[in-house]
C-alpha cells in the first residue's frame, strides 16, 4: 500500500503523518515540492509517486482573507481535490479528503447531519462545498470527513493563539455566539487512520458500503469564550475572558453561529469519539501543560 499524504507540515498533516504510517509506505511531499495552487505540479507528483491512497490534508484555510483571494481559494480547495480524484480514477487509487463545518450556514438548531443541506455563508465554505462536489461526482472510491474548530501543538490554530496573547494581554475578547466543539487534530488524524484500516481490510466491497461523506469532530459543544476558558483554566493561565458577539468582533468573513456536527454516523464504524474537554486534557497533558505551546 502507498499512501500519498499532502499537508504534512499542518496541524491535521503533521499528526497524519504518524498515525498512517502502520498502513503503508508513506510519501509526505513538502509544500514546495507539493504546492496545490500549483495544479501541474500536484499532476507531477500524483503521476510520480503513483499511490494507491491520497490523503488530502492541505487546504486554504485563511477563512477571512478568502474573501479578497477567491480565486486562489477555489484553486486550492475545489480545483486542486478535482485533480485529485481524476488522477486517482486512472490510477485506480482511493482518496480521503477534510472539509469544514463552514458548509453550512449555522441557522440549524440542531447538530448537523451529513444529510443536511449545505449553504455556505463564505468564500471558504464555497470552496470546500465545490472540493467535496467534486470529489463525490468523479465516481472513485472515497471518504469525505468534515470536522470543525481545529487545534492542535501544532501549525496555526485558537489554542496557540490564546496561550500567545495570553502572555501578552491581562484580558481577551473572544466571541461568545458561536458554538461547536473544538476538535483535536490527533483525534482527527487517529479516527482517519482507524477508518482507513478497515478500509484496507474490507476491500472495494467496502468502499462501496460505507464510503462517502462523514462528520467526524469532539463531542459536546461551547462557544469560542468558553474554549478559551477552558483552555487558561487548563493552563493555569492568568487571563479573563470577556465574551463578545461576533458582530462586535466584526470578522471580514461571517461564520456559522451553529458549527455542532451529527457524528453518529462515524461513530457507528469506529465508536464513540471524545468529549471536546477530555481531549483537551490530553492534548494539554501531552504537551506538559506549562504554558509551552509548541511552535506555531
Amino acid at each position: 500500500m502507498k499512501i500519498l499524504l499532502t499537508g504534512a507540515s499542518g496541524q491535521v498533516g503533521h499528526e497524519l503523518a504518524r498515525s498512517l504510517r502502520p498502513l503503508g509506505e508513506l510519501a509526505a511531499p513538502g509544500h514546495a515540492e507539493c504546492d496545490l495552487a500549483d495544479l501541474d505540479q500536484l499532476r507531477a507528483v500524483l503521476r510520480a509517486v503513483r499511490p494507491n491512497l491520497i490523503v488530502n490534508a492541505a487546504a486554504y484555510t485563511a477563512v477571512d482573507r478568502a474573501e479578497g483571494e477567491g480565486a486562489l481559494a477555489m484553486r486550492i480547495n475545489a480545483d486542486a481535490p478535482a485533480l485529485m480524484a481524476q488522477e486517482a480514477r486512472a490510477l485506480g487509487a482511493a482518496l480521503l479528503h477534510y472539509s469544514t463545518d463552514y458548509v453550512f450556514d449555522g441557522s440549524s438548531a440542531g447538530a448537523y447531519a451529513e444529510t443536511d443541506t449545505p449553504a455556505p455563508l463564505n468564500v471558504y465554505g464555497r470552496s470546500k462545498l465545490a472540493g467535496e462536489q467534486a470529489i463525490a461526482a468523479a465516481g472513485i472510491p472515497h471518504l469525505i470527513l468534515r470536522t470543525s474548530w481545529l487545534y492542535g501543538m501544532h501549525g496555526n490554530n485558537f489554542l496557540l493563539t490564546m496561550l500567545r496573547l495570553a502572555r501578552e494581554r491581562p484580558q481577551l475578547r473572544i466571541v461568545a455566539d458561536q458554538h461547536g466543539a473544538p476538535t483535536w487534530s490527533r483525534t482527527v488524524a487517529d479516527t482517519s487512520a482507524q477508518l482507513l484500516g478497515l478500509a484496507l481490510a474490507g476491500g472495494a466491497p467496502w468502499w462501496e458500503r460505507h464510503g462517502g461523506l462523514y462528520h467526524l469532530g469532539s463531542q459536546g459543544e461551547t462557544s469560542w469564550a468558553g474554549f478559551a476558558e477552558a483552555i487558561f483554566a487548563a493552563t493555569g493561565t492568568a487571563c479573563q475572558v470577556i465574551p463578545i458577539s461576533a458582530a462586535e468582533y466584526g470578522a471580514s468573513a461571517p461564520r456559522p453561529p451553529n458549527s455542532r456536527l451529527n457524528c453518529a454516523r462515524l461513530m457507528a464504524l469506529c465508536g464513540p469519539l471524545p468529549h471536546w474537554r477530555a481531549a483537551l486534557a490530553d492534548c494539554l497533558a501531552g504537551a506538559g501543560a506549562s504554558g509551552a505551546v509548541g511552535q506555531e
